[in-house]
This record gives C-alpha cells, sequence and structure tokens, in this order.
C-alpha cells in the first residue's frame, strides 16, 4: 500500500489513500490539534462525522476545515495554529 506525505505544522506525518486527515493525524499520535478559545482546553477528533467543530484545522491554507470530512491527499500541507 502507498502512503501519503502531509505534513502539520512542518512536521512530516502519513496517511493511507482513502483516510481523513483526523485518522491520519490520530494515526500519528495526535490526539490534540487546536484548543478553545474561552479556556484553552485541547481539541481534537471527537464524534468523527462531521457533527461537532472539535477537529477543526488549516488545510492548504483553507482554515476551519473539519479534519474528520477531509480526505488526506498527498503533499498536504495542515496547519494548526500553533506553530
Amino acid at each position: 500500500m502507498t502512503e501519503l506525505d502531509l505534513t502539520l505544522d512542518g512536521r512530516p506525518i502519513s496517511a493511507r489513500p482513502g483516510q481523513s486527515v483526523g485518522a491520519a493525524l490520530t494515526d500519528a499520535g495526535v490526539v490534540a490539534w487546536r484548543t478553545t478559545r474561552r479556556n484553552g482546553r485541547p481539541r481534537g477528533l471527537f464524534c468523527g462525522i462531521g457533527v461537532c467543530f472539535d477537529c477543526l484545522v488549516t488545510v492548504d491554507g483553507v482554515p476551519n476545515q473539519r479534519a474528520c470530512l477531509v480526505t488526506a491527499r498527498d503533499g498536504m500541507k495542515l496547519e494548526t495554529g500553533d506553530e
């Protein structure tokens, strides 16, 4: 199986074809990639089906993308804003 190469805040991670960005981040051991505005609480993959907004990430310069709904692509640049 061919792996896809992505970056998260410049750090390389890999994904499998067809895998969501949220699943790829979780597989890479990243369980939180943003924090809440008010209390700074960590957030990552929660519902996994696009109902909540806990897994928001910037994908190729487009902010506020739900990681659970975005399919990973080779060369994708992910940013948390916590660089």
